[in-house]
C-alpha cells in the first residue's frame, strides 16, 4: 500500500494571540518597535535639514534622493549598518549611520551594493566607524559576488579621529586593497563621484572599474589650500581637480555627466549592460532553488504572530516553542526535523524559504523531557531548561552542520541561546567536548551561514550558533535580543559581589540597600550594552529587523548568496570524538 498521501511535513501551530502574556507580549514590542523607528527617521535624515539644504545649494541632491532615483522603482532595499556609530562621537556632534548608507538594492534589474557617502554628516568624512562600515559592506560583496555601486561625496578622513581611521588593518586604507581584490576576483565596481573626493579617498573611485564624475565635483589628492601651503602653487579647485580636467586631460573619468540626475541615469544604463560571468558545470547550480510562487508558497500562519513570543523586557524569562518561528519563516510551514527526539534544546531541520532549500539551527526556548546519553546520570530522564545547549543538543548540532556542508545546503541559525550547560553531570557527559566538536563544525562550515538573533546570545553559545567571529554572510537581530558574554543579572550579581568584597576589604561595611544599589548600578550598565542597539551600533549586528519582515530579509540575504556559486572543499579537521 502507498502511504506517501499521508505524509504532511507541515508545522502545526499553537499559538493563541488571545493569551494574556500573548498581548501583553505584542503591546511591548510595537512601543519598542515604535521607538526604534523614530530613532531610524532621525538617523536617515543625516546631518538634518540645514545641512540637506546646503547640498541642495550646491546643485546636489542628499544621499537618500541619490537612491530613490538609482534604485528600481517599486523594489525594496535593504539597509545594512543604519544603526553604525549610534552615541559615538557626540563630542564632534555625532555621525548618523556613520556618515554613509550601504545595503541591497536592485539597480536595472540586478542586485548591487550600494555604498553612498551622506556629505550632510561632516561633509561625508570618514570616521573610524564609517570605514569599517564600508569594509563590512566589501566583504558582504566579496563573500556573495555582488556588484557594487559607489556614490562618492567624501571630504576623506575625519581629521581629528586619523589616529583611529588611517593605519590599521580594518581601516580606512584596507577600502582601497579590497577595491582591488574584488576587481581581481571579477566583481564590477562602477563608482560616481557627485561631490568632493579628497586625499586618500582619492583612490577608491580610481580603483574601481568604471568612473562616473558631475559637473561642479572635485577629485583631487590634496585640495587647493594644501597644494599651496605644499609647493606654493596656487590653483582654483576646477584647474586642480575637476570633471572637466579629468575628462579631458587626465583622463581618470570614463563618463562625465552635468548632474546628478543625469549621472545615477548613466549608472543604471551601465549596470543593465552588465553580463554573468559563465559558470563551471558543477558549480553552476551549488545551491538548490526550486519555482517559487509568492502565495502559494508563503507560511500557513500570519507572521505577526512574531510579535507576542518574547517578553523584549531586560532580563526578562521567555519560554516559548521556536517551531513557532520556523512556522512563519519557512515556506508553506514545512520543517523536516532531523533527529526530533535527540538533543532538543537544539532543532536541527531543513526547510524552503522563498524557493532556496536550507538547513536551520535553533534554540528551543520550551523546557525538555531528555533520556540522559552519557555521564553518571546515563539513561534517566531529566528535565533541559529552555535556551540551553546540552551535550546530546552540540552532538546533533554538529552533525547536521556537517551534513548541510556535505549536501550543499545553506544554513540558518537563530539565535536564543543562554550558553552551554555547566555542572557536573554535563562535565562528566563531555560537554566542552561535545560543544567543541559543534565550534569545529561551524568554523569550518563552507556552505553561506545567516544568522538573526530573535532573543538572547550568550557566551559560548553565541560562538556555537555561529557569532560574528564565524563568518556568517549575513547577521540580523530582532529588537529583543540580547548580545553579550552573560546576561545584565548574571554579570551583576558577579561583578557587585566582587566590588562589595574589595570594599569591605578597606573596611567598610555594606548594607543590603548598598548591595542592592551596587548590584542595579551594574546590571542597568550590563543591559545597555547587551540592547541590540549597542551591538548594531559597533557592527556587531548589521541590521535590527522587524520580526514580522525575517522571512523577507531572509530570502533578500538568500538572494544574494545565491549569486556566488563557488563552495570550496569542506574538511572540518580533526573533531573530538
Amino acid at each position: 500500500m502507498d502511504d506517501r498521501s499521508k505524509f504532511d511535513n507541515r508545522l502545526k501551530s499553537e499559538y493563541d494571540p488571545q493569551l494574556p502574556r500573548a498581548q501583553a507580549n505584542r503591546a511591548a514590542l510595537t512601543a519598542l518597535m515604535a521607538e526604534l523607528r523614530g530613532e531610524e527617521v532621525a538617523m536617515r535624515l543625516g546631518g538634518g535639514e540645514k545641512a540637506a539644504e546646503a547640498q541642495h545649494c550646491k546643485g546636489r541632491l542628499t544621499v537618500r534622493e541619490r537612491l530613490g532615483l538609482l534604485l528600481d522603482e517599486g523594489t525594496d532595499f535593504l539597509e545594512l549598518g543604519l544603526w553604525a556609530a549610534r552615541g559615538m562621537y557626540e563630542e564632534y556632534g555625532g555621525a548618523p549611520a556613520a556618515g554613509v548608507v550601504t545595503g541591497l538594492g536592485r539597480v536595472s534589474g540586478r542586485l548591487c551594493m550600494i555604498v553612498a557617502n551622506d556629505a550632510t554628516v561632516k561633509a561625508g568624512a570618514f570616521f573610524p566607524m564609517t570605514a569599517k562600515k564600508v569594509l563590512r559592506a566589501q566583504t558582504i560583496a566579496m563573500e556573495n559576488r555582488i556588484p557594487t555601486l559607489y556614490l562618492v561625496d567624501s571630504a576623506g578622513v575625519f581629521l581629528p579621529l586619523q589616529e583611529d581611521v588611517f593605519p590599521d588593518i580594518d581601516d580606512f586604507g584596507r577600502i582601497f586593497r579590497n577595491n582591488a581584490v574584488m576587481s581581481a576576483m571579477g566583481i564590477p565596481q562602477i563608482t560616481a563621484i557627485m561631490g568632493m573626493c579628497v586625499a586618500g579617498g582619492a583612490y577608491l573611485p580610481v580603483m574601481t572599474d568604471t568612473v562616473l564624475m558631475t559637473e561642479g565635483s572635485g577629485l583631487f589628492l590634496a585640495g587647493p589650500s594644501l597644494v599651496q601651503a605644499a609647493i606654493g602653487q596656487k590653483t582654483d579647485p576646477e584647474e586642480l581637480g575637476g570633471a572637466a580636467m579629468h575628462a579631458e586631460i587626465s583622463g581618470t573619468v570614463d563618463f562625465k555627466e552635468p548632474n546628478d540626475h543625469l549621472c545615477l541615469a548613466r549608472m543604471q544604463s551601465l549596470v543593465a549592460k552588465m553580463g554573468k560571468r559563465p559558470e563551471s558545470s558543477c558549480a553552476k547550480e551549488a545551491f538548490r532553488r526550486r519555482p517559487f510562487d509568492a502565495k502559494q508558497d508563503a507560511p500557513k500562519y500570519a507572521a505577526e504572530d512574531l510579535y507576542g513570543l518574547i517578553d523584549p523586557a531586560p532580563g526578562a524569562t521567555n519560554v516559548y516553542e521556536m517551531r513557532e518561528v520556523i512556522a512563519r519563516v519557512a515556506d508553506r510551514s514545512e520543517f523536516d526535523e532531523y533527529k526530533a527526539e535527540f538533543g532538543r534544546t537544539v532543532l536541527c531541520g531543513y526547510a524552503w524559504i522563498g524557493g532556496h532549500a536550507v538547513g536551520i539551527v535553533a534554540n528551543q526556548k520550551t523546557n525538555q523531557n531528555q533520556v540522559v546519553a552519557a555521564g553518571p546520570a546515563a539513561g534517566a530522564k531529566r528535565i533541559e531548561v529552555g535556551g540551553v545547549i546540552y551535550t546530546e543538543a552540540a552532538q546533533k548540532a554538529a552533525r547536521f552542520i556537517m551534513d548541510c556542508n556535505q549536501n550543499l545546503v545553506p544554513l540558518i541559525f537563530l539565535h536564543d541561546v543562554n550558553g552551554f550547560m555547566v555542572g557536573k553531570d554535563a562535565e562528566w557527559s563531555g560537554i566542552i567536548r561535545a560543544g567543541a566538536k559543534m565550534v569545529t563544525a561551524v568554523s569550518t562550515s563552507v556552505v553561506p551561514k545567516i544568522v538573526v538573533i530573535v532573543g538572547g546570545s550568550f557566551g559560548a553559545g553565541h560562538y556555537a550558533m555561529c557569532g560574528k567571529a564565524y563568518d556568517p554572510r549575513f547577521l540580523f537581530a530582532w529588537p529583543t535580543a540580547r548580545y553579550a558574554v552573560m546576561s545584565g543579572a548574571s554579570a551583576a550579581a558577579t561583578l557587585a559581589e566582587v566590588r562589595a568584597r574589595q570594599m569591605e576589604r578597606s573596611g567598610k561595611k555594606l548594607s543590603d540597600t548598598e548591595r542592592a544599589a551596587i548590584f542595579e548600578e551594574v546590571r542597568a550598565t550590563y543591559d545597555a550594552q547587551a540592547d541590540a542597539r549597542y551591538g548594531a551600533a559597533r557592527l556587531w549586528i548589521d541590521a535590527i529587523i522587524d520580526p514580522v519582515k525575517t522571512r523577507e530579509v531572509l530570502i533578500a540575504a538568500l538572494d544574494a548568496c545565491a549569486l556566488n556559486p563557488e563552495v570550496l572543499r569542506f574538511n572540518p579537521g580533526i573533531l573530538q570524538t
